[in-house]
């Protein structure tokens, strides 16, 4: 589908510079949104190409996607019926270029077909660069694993890994805007390598990306006041700020504790241990009569802590993994609200300076006010993902810490008396 955008006012072209003079009202076919500097190429309806301004188009109606709805909490994304999730599992090494060239492949299973698609995790990163380049400025995309060299092979990496890409690909199917994308429906569903390449190359071609995505989002309601606007950015900076030192408090806490749990603690219990059962041997060569019920005891106590010592090196894998995984996904996630954020803040500053600009030349009464809507929706945009983002996070956090808290209990449960 090709993106049709409409002009908002007239632009002049400056000879020799490849622009296209365009008209109020004229709609325009986007050809290639990759210019960069605030530009698009173009091509109106007798053919003639050239670049035009970013600021001075709109997406036609008619090419617009039903993102927005207002709900209880105010603005929201618009969830799809059928909720979908996926499941990524059977890794499996492949190879190519006769052997020289090794790889893992995984299975990635969606709920909506039930049917398996293999994926490399280069195929996860074109993936991620495409929802970054696509959504980007309004949705928050966190990042995938990290890449890694050495030992890409190793079982223990493979299984950490697909764990991280499970969680990865879960988020977004839980995000309703990303999981109804052309792209993400190609990466779960394609049916044959011909439909795969064909898609992907549709997706590198998409000019519905970056900025242009606000225009795309018609949220039906009242235009927002300024100051509203303003207020309603100051309170996610601030918020988003202090999630993100909470969450990286306690992934500093939990992996200190994870490393004594694992390292000096158990080794300690198991010295106590051993210390009891020697002391024991010690008691029993006294050859008198009366030692056993103490050295009995003693023994009893030393391998009691052995077994203590055992119990504490595993149980950070049975409950804190979990807090701190979940963690790792909230630290990646709130990574991305500051660029978010900043884009929002650029266009604040702006409308805050359109009376100057109109007093100075620089635009026109008309132009101040599209870029007062243009910041009203972006706003609702805003909105949207933070509603999305603290029902997530009211989800998460409650079931992850009771399953933390379970395996607490449990933990305390099974020491010996």
């Amino acid at each position: 589908v090709v993106l049709q955008v409409q002009v908002l006012y007239d632009f002049e072209a400056e000879p020799g510079n490849n622009e296209l003079t365009v008209r109020e009202g004229e709609t325009l076919s986007v050809l290639n949104q990759q210019v960069g500097g605030g530009w698009i190429e173009a091509q109106n309806s007798r053919g003639q190409t050239g670049l035009v301004p970013v600021d001075y188009l709109q997406v036609c109606l008619s090419t617009c996607l039903s993102y927005l709805s207002m709900g209880e909490v105010g603005p929201v994304w618009l969830y799809p019926q059928s909720p979908l999730d996926c499941e990524v599992t059977d890794p499996k090494k492949g190879s190519k270029m006769y052997g020289l060239k090794s790889y893992i492949e995984y299975q990635v299973i969606p709920t909506s077909t039930q049917r398996p698609v293999n994926h490399r995790y280069k195929h996860f990163d074109w993936l991620y660069e495409r929802l970054l380049e696509k959504f980007g400025s309004a949705i928050a995309i966190p990042g995938l694993p990290d890449k890694q060299v050495t030992g890409r092979f190793e079982e223990q990496f493979i299984r950490g890994r697909m764990e991280r890409l499970q969680g990865w690909m879960r988020r977004m199917c839980r995000h309703p805007v990303v999981c109804q994308s052309h792209v993400f429906t190609l990466f779960l569903t394609y049916q044959d390598q011909k439909e795969w390449k064909l898609g992907k190359r549709r997706a590198e071609r998409d000019v519905a990306v970056g900025q242009m995505i606000f225009s795309l989002m018609d949220p039906e309601a009242p235009e927002m006041d300024s100051v509203e606007v303003d207020q309603k950015y100051e309170q996610y900076s601030r918020f988003t700020k202090a999630m993100d030192d909470g969450v990286k408090e306690l992934l500093g806490v939990g992996q200190t504790h994870w490393k004594r749990c694992t390292g000096p603690l158990p080794k300690e219990y198991q010295r106590i241990g051993e210390a009891f059962i020697n002391l024991s041997t010690v008691f029993s060569s006294s050859g008198y009569q009366g030692e056993s019920t103490l050295t009995d005891a003693l023994t009893s106590a030393g391998t009691i802590y052995q077994e203590v010592a055992e119990i504490v090196a595993e149980q950070p894998k049975r409950d804190l993994h979990f807090l701190l995984e979940t963690n790792r996904e909230y630290k990646g996630l709130l990574g991305c609200f500051p660029e978010t954020l900043a884009v929002h803040k650029a266009a604040i500053e702006k409308v805050k300076d359109g009376d100057k600009m109109v007093a100075a030349g620089r635009i026109s009464t008309q132009e101040k006010t599209t870029m007062k809507q243009r910041l009203s929706c972006m706003s609702y945009s805003l909105q949207a993902e933070m509603n999305h983002f603290h029902s997530n996070r009211i989800y998460d956090y409650n079931r992850v810490m009771q399953l933390y808290l379970e395996g607490q209990v449990k933990f305390y449960e099974e020491v010996p008396l």
